[in-house]
């Protein structure tokens, strides 16, 4: 193997070399292979392929579909005075046929010293081969761009994850699955945008720096503002500013937004990511159960073309879902009831007898949390809603009517893992004060150096009077994982957050 590596890097080095050689001896000639700026095209491939199919039978007798393409060459058998080769646009493939007779002596003599990776424009008439591909009968080529560093090798392509993830470029030229990937993304964040357009929402912007760390269990990456001459926070969530806007009489809001969080790095978990939250006035988490489910149903259709998909070899019905209490899902999967815990001490004395570490002085809503994290989370196979969460891990909450310890929150889970998380807002000013203030206590208190705050102009916009509210927030990230049957949260990103190579 070592061998086989030094003959890999050495032959790469030879052709490196080569290339320059290539490129000067073509600014010599008076040919500079990066001047031109423009070359009009009439088809992709893949339109020009579908076009020559629907004419085929029906064209006259030396009647020609003439076409300009152009795009990166990815293969080439050159045959004495006609060559073969492919060229790879943004639809796909098609191949080309290059003759010293079509293009004349002198061009044809310089294509056959260009590379595999030039980017070059061809013109000329469809045809099909002998062998029934549908190809372009070139009467002109011309070397748009030159290539000097070669593509991977072309039966082994580029397979080192790593290295894919670092250089997305080579990734989507070598591995075209990988564009598949990302136009479904893009197609996802599309069929989002107009599902939610259409049930009148309003699509805003809202800040990404922001000058406070609030208290939140997530961490902020800092940064300074050199002219205010203060520290500024990237943002870890866009839903308090969202909620200004609900105060303010803008009663459907979304925002597809970039949020930042400086923590650990993982298969579901990246710095940055994306998340869509919405907030609806007038409307309860209830409200917000339905629009997922609608909207999952949806997307499921209309991007995998059934509800029924398969994630990492495991079918899961995005057509039916399961809707259970906190306290119903502990019960159902480890048998306790949290309705047997007269008081905190007999919630701490059962999650010891059942293997569940929780803090010292946990309450009765905090031990539940942590029986879930325990005994249910990994059971969540099929699409689950969880909802009335304890208060205690619920800040932005407001708490049940009925139940003063719980909150009306959900949060729904498809194969194990966490997708989404929703609210009946909390609206109460002076509940919402007390509870941001614990929470910075509590954070200051594990960091006395913690420069987190309470976002107390977020309480003076409560304080106006906020309408009854369903809020939700859920990673696109995710999401796009689960509809492409992707395993990494890399595999989604174009470029995720990589260590520097040294």
């Amino acid at each position: 193997m070592a061998n086989e590596n030094m003959n890999q890097a050495q032959n790469s080095t030879s052709e490196l070399v080569v290339r320059r050689e290539k490129l000067n001896a073509l600014y010599e000639s008076g040919n500079n292979p990066f001047e031109i700026t423009k070359y009009d095209r009439t088809h992709e491939s893949r339109d020009a392929i579908k076009l020559f199919e629907e004419k085929e039978a029906t064209l006259a007798e030396g009647e020609v579909i003439n076409v300009r393409l152009a795009g990166r060459m990815v293969s080439r058998r050159i045959m004495g005075k006609a060559s073969f080769a492919h060229m790879l646009d943004d639809q796909g493939k098609i191949q080309l046929y290059v003759a010293r007779d079509g293009v004349g002596e002198e061009v044809y003599a310089g294509f056959k010293k260009w590379d595999i990776g030039d980017i070059i424009g061809v013109e000329g008439h469809l045809f099909r081969t002998r062998t029934g591909e549908i190809s372009i009968h070139a009467t002109g080529i011309t070397l748009l761009a030159k290539s000097l560093l070669p593509l991977p090798e072309k039966f082994h392509g580029l397979t080192d994850l790593e290295t894919r993830y670092r250089q997305r470029y080579v990734d989507l030229i070598v591995n075209p699955e990988v564009k598949d990937t990302f136009v479904k993304r893009s197609k996802i964040l599309s069929l989002i945008r107009s599902y939610l357009d259409g049930k009148g929402y309003l699509e805003v912007d809202t800040p990404i720096l922001l000058p406070i760390e609030i208290g939140a269990s997530a961490r902020s990456f800092k940064t300074h503002h050199n002219t205010l001459d203060i520290p500024m926070y990237l943002r870890i969530e866009t839903e308090l500013y969202l909620k200004r806007l609900i105060v303010g009489g803008m009663h459907k809001v979304y925002e597809v937004g970039r949020i930042f969080r400086n923590e650990g790095m993982d298969p579901k978990h990246n710095p940055e990511f994306t998340t869509i939250e919405l907030y609806e006035a007038f409307t309860d988490y209830y409200g917000m159960m339905d629009l997922v489910e609608e909207m999952y149903k949806m997307l499921a259709k209309e991007v995998c073309g059934d509800t029924k998909i398969t994630y990492q070899g495991t079918e899961i019905d995005l057509g039916n879902w399961e809707r259970l209490t906190m306290v119903d899902a502990v019960k159902k999967y480890s048998g306790v009831d949290y309705n047997d815990w007269q008081s905190d001490e007999d919630a701490r004395a059962d999650a010891k007898k059942h293997h569940v570490e929780v803090p010292a002085d946990a309450t009765k809503g905090t031990v539940l949390v942590e029986f879930f994290d325990a005994f249910v989370e990994d059971k969540l196979v099929q699409p689950t809603f969880i909802y009335d969460y304890p208060v205690e891990n619920s800040p932005l909450a407001k708490r049940k009517p009925t139940n003063p310890a719980f909150t009306e929150r959900f949060e729904y889970f498809i194969n194990c893992t966490e997708m989404g998380n929703a609210f009946s807002e909390l609206n109460d000013p002076i509940d919402q004060r007390e509870r941001f203030e614990s929470q910075v206590a509590k954070k200051k208190a594990e960091d006395p150096d913690s420069p987190a705050e309470v976002d107390y102009d977020y309480v003076t916009a409560l304080e106006y009077g906020m309408p009854p509210t369903g809020g939700l927030g859920f990673g696109i990230d995710r999401l796009v994982m689960l509809l492409t049957d992707s395993a990494s949260i890399r595999d989604v990103l174009l470029f995720p957050t990589m260590k520097p190579e040294v």
